[in-house]
């Protein structure tokens, strides 16, 4: 009797608990599905704009993401500074822009792997009211590797980190790095987009591809620092990491749902701009985002991610092993 009086007493406040838990999930079930809907169907398309500032830059802008970037931001209206390496592409671009959009351009060649052309690039964007600046220069492994392995370990090395890290976060009192450049011109007009493409590869650890991992890594944390420092001066600081899209860095030529095309890709990843902070920008990147950070362990991820690399190490290595045979063949015949 005396335990059935005690559940008894007890049946009213947990029938409390257990609806305020119910109700719970159910506003929050609500919420993500109203975020979701606002940020994937709604978008915010129309906050990218040249009200923001005439020009929009864009480092590595002759292939893949950036080019694709360069060409839809040129579409609604921006004047475009490209910067990449090769004169002859950023001329390319540059002409196709112009004939398709009618917009001004202007190109700046410099090798990001370099420390020295920060000046180079001040100069040429002297001037000019920015608007938009998209940090997309990114060189990643020829193939995946043992980090012991990789051929010229030392200049493979400082060129990652300069190519991914330095041409995002270099400070130097007479050559300011791109970012810290447009923060203060920004912030002085208080409005303005900074784009830093990072990488699904800087959400956990890839083995070997860790380097590379890792500066993404870096490049992801620098943009969500940089966003709370400063998004109270109105100035957005998105950081961006796609999964495989079918450009020439992942060798993938042929587009799948969840491989899109650059242009696919950067035309879904705008619509987040000023919803997400960090955004996969794109639906079905955003869900494999969730499914490999909140669903399956880390360490699942990252010994999943080790196998599947070193089985493209492996069809590497055979292909260039009978690529060789292949060509001493041909030597020794001619």
């Amino acid at each position: 009797m005396n335990a059935k009086e005690m559940f008894r007493q007890a049946e009213t406040p947990l029938f409390w608990v257990g609806a305020f838990t119910v109700a719970s999930l159910a506003l929050w079930l609500l919420y993500r599905l109203l975020s979701g809907f606002r940020i994937w169907v709604l978008g915010n398309g129309q906050l990218l704009s040249p009200k923001l500032g005439k020009w929009a830059v864009v480092t590595g802008a002759t292939d893949g993401i950036g080019k694709s970037y360069a060409e839809e931001l040129a579409r609604r209206g921006f004047a475009m500074v490209l910067i990449s390496r090769s004169q002859d592409k950023l001329d390319d671009v540059a002409k196709s822009l112009s004939k398709c959009y009618k917009v001004e351009t202007k190109t700046i060649a410099v090798d990001f792997g370099k420390t020295d052309i920060y000046s180079k690039i001040n100069e040429g964007l002297a001037g000019l009211e920015i608007g938009v600046l998209v940090n997309n220069v990114g060189v990643s492994y020829p193939y995946p590797e043992y980090y012991l392995h990789i051929p010229d370990l030392d200049d493979f090395i400082t060129n990652m980190i300069n190519v991914n890290m330095t041409s995002v976060c270099q400070v130097d009192w007479k050559t300011r790095f791109l970012s810290y450049v447009y923060l203060i011109v920004l912030t002085f007009r208080s409005k303005g987009v900074i784009l830093n493409i990072s990488s699904a590869s800087g959400m956990y650890p890839l083995p070997l591809l860790t380097v590379y991992s890792a500066t993404k890594a870096f490049v992801d944390f620098f943009s969500r620092g940089l966003q709370e420092e400063y998004r109270r001066q109105g100035i957005i600081i998105q950081s961006v990491l796609p999964f495989y899209v079918a450009t020439k860095m992942t060798r993938i030529k042929k587009p799948t749902l969840d491989k899109p095309t650059p242009e696919r890709y950067v035309a879904a990843e705008l619509n987040t701009v000023g919803l997400q902070s960090q955004t996969n920008g794109y639906f079905p990147h955003a869900v494999m985002g969730w499914v490999t950070t909140k669903l399956v362990p880390s360490s699942i991820v990252i010994y999943l991610g080790a196998g599947m690399n070193r089985r493209q190490r492996t069809g590497y290595l055979q292909r260039r092993k009978l690529r060789d045979q292949k060509n001493g063949a041909n030597l020794k015949s001619e």
